[in-house]
């Protein structure tokens, strides 16, 4: 049985967000049990669905201390770098991946799904 429930994510800052907006999640979730250690939570950015060479951790931070109860943070992280992204990648489909990890040991994985388009700022065409 989990600890940790995640009862609510919610994206922060989707409307008018381009490429190059920061990300951040509004996060919600209920601890069952004090914990004896930090929890550490992940902001991953899926760079490509044939290889993690090109997944980005967009940001890592530790909560804690954890007492039995309900938890509300907001996570945020400057976006991913497209310069470290295959170039049929940067436009499409991704998954934004945040973890939740208790002592190195049991990962809590949550997806939430993205889709970046083309869009036209200062004359240029930016992802």
């Amino acid at each position: 049985m989990a600890c940790i429930n995640v009862s609510s994510v919610q994206v922060l800052n989707n409307e008018g967000a381009t490429f190059f907006t920061p990300l951040a999640f509004d996060i919600q979730y209920e601890c069952l049990t004090e914990l004896e250690a930090d929890l550490e939570w992940k902001m991953i950015y899926v760079g490509s669905a044939e290889s993690e060479e090109y997944d980005q951790v967009l940001d890592s931070i530790y909560v804690g201390p954890v007492y039995s109860g309900n938890y509300r943070f907001v996570f945020e992280a400057n976006p991913p770098d497209p310069a470290r992204l295959q170039p049929d990648d940067i436009v499409g489909v991704t998954v934004i991946l945040l973890t939740c990890s208790y002592k190195v040991r049991g990962r809590l994985p949550v997806g939430c799904g993205s889709d970046r388009h083309l869009r036209a700022c200062c004359g240029m065409l930016c992802p």
